[in-house]
């Protein structure tokens, strides 16, 4: 699958436009098939974390996120097991299981990540999160500076979060719509998500 799909892109950007990287998380994220290109029937993202670094445990209402390590080893947890990968091995985490990953490593780790169904908002909130750490818009560990942003971004890609977050999350719905009514969603669209 992987080998296929870094191929030519086409008319559908050159690699370089395809490819992100947060300096403060250190990582490099590769879109090589969006929900645009599959009709929306998945999104495809390669991706490289520092080690060290990963995500925070957290959910998906509406779609499925499957992994499989391409270099390195990788932490997933998914629901209550974790587990370590080594390339060549999977793991899935459906909507509404809590799941995160990490590098457990001293070295970078490669992975694929898939959305099924793709997810538009998804690619956009990555892209935007990406470009507010390379500008110096997000605090040490990658959360925007900005409550509208951070509420724009939790809604794009549907992110849920555990715990006390779970408390907040009208209040992130208030700012999201908040953000719209001022325009804060276009201008970050059009500065990070072209």
């Amino acid at each position: 699958m992987h080998e296929a799909e870094v191929g030519a892109f086409g008319d559908r950007g050159t690699a370089a436009e395809r490819r992100h990287y947060n300096p403060v998380q250190k990582e490099h994220a590769t879109f090589l098939k969006t929900s645009e290109e599959t009709s929306g029937e998945r999104t495809l993202i390669e991706v490289e974390v520092a080690p060290g670094g990963g995500t925070e445990p957290h959910y998906h209402k509406t779609y499925d996120e499957h992994f499989e390590v391409v270099e390195g080893a990788l932490e997933v947890l998914v629901g209550e097991e974790t587990r370590n990968l080594y390339p060549g091995e999977k793991a899935v985490a459906e909507r509404n299981t809590l799941h995160r990953f990490r590098n457990p490593t001293d070295g970078p780790t490669t992975f694929l990540v898939e959305l099924r169904p793709g997810h538009s908002g998804f690619e956009k909130a990555l892209k935007a999160g990406f470009g507010l750490a390379r500008d110096g818009r997000t605090l040490s560990d990658g959360t925007p500076k900005s409550p509208y942003h951070l509420a724009l971004l939790l809604e794009w890609s549907e992110i849920r979060l555990p715990g006390a977050f779970t408390v907040a999350e009208p209040l992130f719905r208030l700012l999201a719509r908040r953000a719209r009514r001022k325009g804060i969603d276009k201008k970050l669209e059009s500065e990070y998500c072209r």
